[in-house]
């Protein structure tokens, strides 16, 4: 049970994830660090890369769905070889004599570049019939994994050791991509293999590397507190700011007056420099969606 004695956070910490951690033994670790319960991630981690993991704690995990969702890595793609999960934690499952050129790699990336569709590893998280693909690859049963639309905004060839076959890419990428399988899929169109041997997310939406604490900072509730970033800062949404009346109004879920907003637009509605609620704009109202009782 939380103490009731202690300040009521709010707010998001940019963490960055340590080698070896799945991202809910981060949250675990800042459960057990803040004795608050209500702590979120915005998208997982790999136990084997490191990186940015934006982090919600409180009620501000209700504000998890307003985030910017776009995501940078930097991946490590080993060619000559496949394995079964995509990446070094795997079983190869083949091996190729074939050696590729840096002109051969920088020839295929095009193929990679915008919306894609991709096939996800068998060894994900993702549900088919109410069950995760890796349960159904553990047993050895057959599944039909169906592609998915992403889209890759960036990627950027860093470094090609031709000894090694090892890359160094860079990846901007949508919600939802699959790092592990564009390796893979690399590999495939080059018939040479390929597959993670590291990877690192250097940005999450407004989340970036450079601004990030390791989680190992974070050993005493003042070490949280001092590191929380205001929603108010990083959400990209309009704000309005709250008068006396309309605070009480948006308390009660009564609507307040549209100040110039265009339908269907998603709003904070701000009081006291803090965010007191969510508002969706309809014609000429504001209409409440949620509400924050952290004033």
């Amino acid at each position: 049970m939380e103490d009731e004695k202690q300040p009521q956070l709010f707010g998001f910490l940019n963490i960055y994830k340590p080698k070896g951690m799945t991202s809910f033994d981060v949250v675990a670790k800042l459960r057990r660090v803040t004795k608050i319960k209500q702590i979120g991630h915005t998208g997982t981690l790999d136990p084997f890369a490191v990186g940015v993991l934006p982090i919600c704690i409180g009620k501000s995990t209700r504000l998890i769905e307003y985030l910017e969702d776009d995501k940078e890595y930097l991946a490590t793609v080993q060619f000559g070889k496949d394995t079964d999960t995509y990446d070094l934690d795997g079983t190869v499952v083949k091996n190729y004599d074939k050696k590729i050129t840096q002109d051969d790699l920088l020839s295929v990336l095009d193929d990679f570049r915008g919306e894609i569709e991709q096939l996800p590893p068998i060894y994900s998280a993702i549900k088919v019939n109410g069950k995760k693909l890796y349960e159904y690859a553990r047993k050895g049963e057959e599944v039909e994994i169906k592609p998915r639309k992403v889209f890759i905004s960036k990627l950027e060839l860093i470094s090609f050791e031709e000894e090694k076959q090892e890359a160094k890419i860079l990846v901007g990428c949508s919600k939802g991509t699959y790092i592990r399988s564009i390796a893979y899929d690399i590999g495939q169109k080059l018939n040479c293999g390929g597959y993670l041997t590291a990877l690192e997310r250097t940005k999450a939406g407004v989340f970036n590397k450079e601004n990030s604490t390791p989680l190992e900072d974070f050993k005493e509730l003042p070490d949280v507190e001092n590191k929380m970033i205001n929603p108010l800062d990083v959400l990209p949404l309009p704000q309005v700011k709250l008068n006396d009346i309309e605070k009480e109004r948006v308390n009660h879920g009564m609507p307040i007056y549209n100040k110039g907003f265009k339908n269907s637009d998603i709003v904070i509605l701000v009081y006291g420099g803090r965010i007191h609620a969510i508002g969706m704009v309809k014609d000429n109202q504001i209409l409440v969606k949620k509400v924050f009782e952290v004033l």
